[in-house]
């Protein structure tokens, strides 16, 4: 499970996020919603111990991330595509990682298959495409066979075969009993996808309940995120404009 207490982050006089909890529990998708620049990075930053919080905490199964024992084996992150020595292959860069991690070196070629890359896994990751790298990143994220895992907006460069592959990988993997936190600004995509909403706008969290709930009485997704934000948001069914 993932927790967060009271997070805040400001730069200089700009509030990214402002106090901002949740959980995030096991065996569903909670979709991470909210325009671009809305503080969903920051928020997934901060859960990663990559940013930190001028207030609260998060926690990932209890602890830190920073006290986890064997961090690549308990939570797996997708928060940038390019992550990766561009000189490297996919396979490589998988291997080394599965080295410094203590994982199993076969499950490189494992997550390669799940994913999608065996056929270019000897090919320099530098001239991936950005969808192809998104892909490289999902295999990093599944690496460790972890039981938590955050991807922060999976889906760009993607084409829609991609996306529905993203889509129903998700929904895989939490079926699993596995924790999903996944941030998008689509909404299209999130009334496919999740299960669970957290809705954050401006740095705050606007709504924390299931996307049953969120669209009763017959209103759309679409709808009830603008009644959330009142209109303010420049937003369309799907994505930012």
């Amino acid at each position: 499970m993932i927790e967060a207490r009271g997070l805040t982050k400001r730069y200089a006089d700009a509030v990214a996020v402002e106090d901002v909890s949740f959980r995030v529990r096991p065996g569903g998708v909670t979709g991470f919603l909210g325009p671009n620049g809305s503080g969903k990075s920051t928020t997934m930053r901060m859960i990663m111990g990559l940013d930190r919080p001028d207030a609260g905490h998060a926690t990932i199964g209890g602890r830190p991330y920073a006290e986890l024992a064997w961090p690549l084996r308990e939570v797996g992150a997708l928060l940038e595509a390019r992550t990766f020595h561009p000189s490297r292959s996919a396979r490589s860069h998988l291997a080394a990682l599965a080295a410094g991690g203590g994982i199993d070196p076969a499950r490189v070629d494992t997550v390669l298959e799940t994913v999608g890359l065996t056929a270019v896994a000897g090919k320099r990751a530098g001239s991936f495409s950005l969808g192809m790298a998104q892909r490289l990143g999902i295999a990093a994220a599944l690496l460790g066979d972890p039981a938590v895992l955050l991807f922060d907006e999976p889906v760009n460069g993607l084409d829609p075969e991609g996306v529905r592959w993203i889509r129903e990988l998700m929904r895989s993997l939490a079926a699993e009993g596995r924790t999903v936190l996944l941030s998008s600004h689509l909404i299209s995509e999130m009334a496919l996808t999740a299960d669970h909403l957290l809705v954050i706008g401006r740095g705050r969290l606007l709504a924390d309940t299931t996307v049953a709930e969120l669209t009763t009485g017959g209103r759309s997704l679409e709808e009830a995120f603008f009644a959330l934000t009142d209109g303010s948001a420049q937003y369309q069914a799907g994505g930012a404009r």
